[in-house]
C-alpha cells in the first residue's frame, strides 16, 4: 500500500471574506466556520479565535487538536466512517496542512482536559505552541450529557477541520513524501534479510470519555487487529477521550504518529517495518489477558523480530503495556516500551503502577507529575477558572497576579507517550 503526502506549509492565519490558501496563508471566513459549528447538534455558541506560534495567548481547556488534510486522490475519504463513508484509506494522495491545526475549547467536559501556552515557559512543553491554530470556542446547549457534549465537540472541530483540508485540494504542495508497506509475501522478497518490526499502538479505550475511534468504530468493541500505517494518516484513527492532558493522543498526534514516521525513514534501509498491531486499553481484568494475549498471537504470526509498544494514559493502562510487553517477550521478540512517569513532584514515587523483569527496554517521556509556574498570557482563548479543577491542577493554584501552578499533567501533549514532545530521561 503506498500513500503519497503533499505538504503545504501555512505560514500564518487570517480572517478574511472568503476562505483560501494563498501564499503560505490560510484565509478563513469566520461566518462560514460558524455556520458549521452551529449546525452541529447540541451546540449553543462559539467564539472563533486564531492563536499564533510566540503570541502571548493561553487556551484552556483543550479537547482535541486535528490537523485538516484532505483526501485528492485514491479511495476513501479523510476521517472514514465518521466524516467520509466508510472505506479503506491509506493510498493514493492526500494533501496535508502542514502548520495549522484546529483546537476546540469551551465549557468542560471532563476533568482530564490541558493547556496550551503560545508563549512563556509552557510553550516549551506542548508541540501545539508552533502551530497555527484556528480554536473553536464552543458552549453545549443546556442540561446536556458529558457523552452527548464530548460528541457534538469532537464533531464540530472534525467538520471544520474537513472544510479547511478541502481548500487544498488544488493547491500545489511545498513538498511531497512517499510512504509504502508490502503484503508480507512481497516485504519477504524485496526485504529479505532485513529484521521484521511491528508497531504495537494501544488505543485509549477505558469508556466514560476515555475512548478512541477506527474507522469510526470504538476501539473498546474490538479485539486487536492489523492495520496499515498509512491508513492512520488518512485519519482512520480519531481521538475521543478525555485522558490527562500530558499523554493524551489527540487526533492530531495520531495522523503525525512520530514511531510510525521513524519506522517508515528506516523502512527498507534498516529494518522492515511490516505493520501495526492496534490493541486496546481495557478496565477489566480478563478483557486485559483476551486483547494482550491476540496482541502477542499476532506478533508471533506475523514472524517479529522486534516490536515497539505506546501506550495511553497511565495507572490502569499500565497493566495493559506490561502485559503486551511480557507476552510478546515470551515470544522471544523483543520489544522497547514507550511510556511516561507519574513519580510525584519530587520524583521519588514509583513510576509506573505495573512492572515486569522483561521490560529491559524503556523510553519515558518524562515525569508528569512535576510541577511547572506558568506566567500570566495576554489573553487567554477558553475559560481559565477550570485550571483548579484539571487534572495536574489543584485548589489555589490560580494566583492573583494570574500566574498558574500545576503539574505537567496539564499540558496538552508534555510527556506524550508516542515521544511527540521534548522531554525524556537517561
Amino acid at each position: 500500500m503506498k500513500l503519497e503526502l503533499g505538504y503545504i506549509d501555512i505560514q500564518d492565519i487570517q480572517f478574511s471574506e472568503e476562505s483560501k490558501i494563498a501564499n503560505g496563508v490560510l484565509y478563513v471566513n469566520k461566518d462560514e466556520i460558524q455556520k458549521i459549528v452551529l449546525g452541529q447538534e447540541h451546540i449553543r455558541s462559539v467564539e472563533i479565535d486564531i492563536a499564533r506560534p510566540g503570541e502571548s495567548v493561553r487556551i484552556t481547556p483543550v479537547k482535541d487538536v486535528i490537523e485538516p488534510r484532505v483526501k485528492v486522490e485514491g479511495p476513501g475519504g479523510i476521517f472514514p466512517g465518521v466524516i467520509s463513508k466508510v472505506g479503506t484509506v491509506g493510498s493514493g494522495k492526500t494533501h496535508v496542512l502542514r502548520g495549522s491545526a484546529v483546537v476546540t475549547t469551551g465549557q468542560i467536559v471532563g476533568f482530564q482536559e490541558g493547556i496550551i501556552d503560545m508563549a512563556g515557559p509552557g510553550a516549551d512543553y506542548t508541540p501545539f505552541s508552533k502551530l497555527n491554530n484556528l480554536v473553536l470556542k464552543m458552549e453545549p446547549e443546556e442540561g446536556l450529557a458529558q457523552h452527548e457534549h464530548e460528541h457534538a465537540l469532537r464533531m464540530a472541530g472534525l467538520k471544520v477541520a474537513t472544510y479547511l483540508g478541502e481548500l487544498a485540494r488544488n493547491v500545489q504542495p511545498d513538498e511531497t513524501q512517499e510512504f509504502e508497506t508490502y503484503s508480507i509475501p512481497e516485504g519477504m522478497e524485496k526485504l529479505k534479510g532485513l529484521p521484521r518490526v511491528a508497531y504495537v499502538l494501544m488505543l485509549q479505550s477505558q469508556g466514560l470519555m476515555h475512548d478512541t475511534y477506527v474507522y469510526g468504530v470504538d476501539a473498546k468493541r474490538s479485539l486487536p487487529t492489523i492495520i496499515n500505517p498509512t491508513e492512520i494518516m488518512d485519519g482512520a484513527i480519531l481521538s475521543g477521550n478525555c485522558v490527562s492532558a500530558c499523554d493524551k493522543n489527540t487526533t492530531y498526534h495520531h495522523l503525525n504518529n512520530p514511531v510510525v514516521m521513524d519506522l517508515f525513514d528506516k523502512h527498507g534501509k534498516e529494518i522492515n517495518f511490516v505493520g501495526v498491531i492496534i490493541t486496546n486499553e481495557n478496565v477489566y481484568l480478563a478483557d486485559k489477558e483476551r486483547s494482550s494475549d491476540w496482541t502477542a498471537k499476532l506478533a508471533e504470526w506475523l514472524g517479529l523480530d522486534g516490536v515497539i509498544i505506546s501506550q495511553e494514559g497511565f495507572g490502569n493502562p499500565d497493566t495493559d503495556l506490561i502485559m503486551n510487553c511480557k507476552k510478546i517477550e515470551s515470544k522471544n521478540i523483543p520489544t522497547v516500551i514507550i511510556t511516561d512517569e507519574y513519580a510525584g513532584r519530587d520524583g521519588s514515587s514509583q513510576s509506573l503502577a505495573d512492572a515486569d523483569a522483561l521490560a529491559t527496554a524503556v523510553v519515558t517521556g518524562g515525569n508528569a507529575n512535576e510541577l511547572i509556574t506558568l506566567p500570566k498570557l495576554d489573553k487567554v482563548i477558553g475559560d481559565v477558572s477550570y485550571v483548579e479543577r484539571i487534572a495536574g491542577g489543584f485548589n489555589g493554584n490560580l494566583k492573583e497576579d494570574g500566574s498558574i501552578v500545576v503539574e505537567l499533567q496539564a499540558i496538552t501533549g508534555a510527556t506524550n507517550e508516542m515521544g511527540f514532545n521534548r522531554l525524556s530521561a537517561r
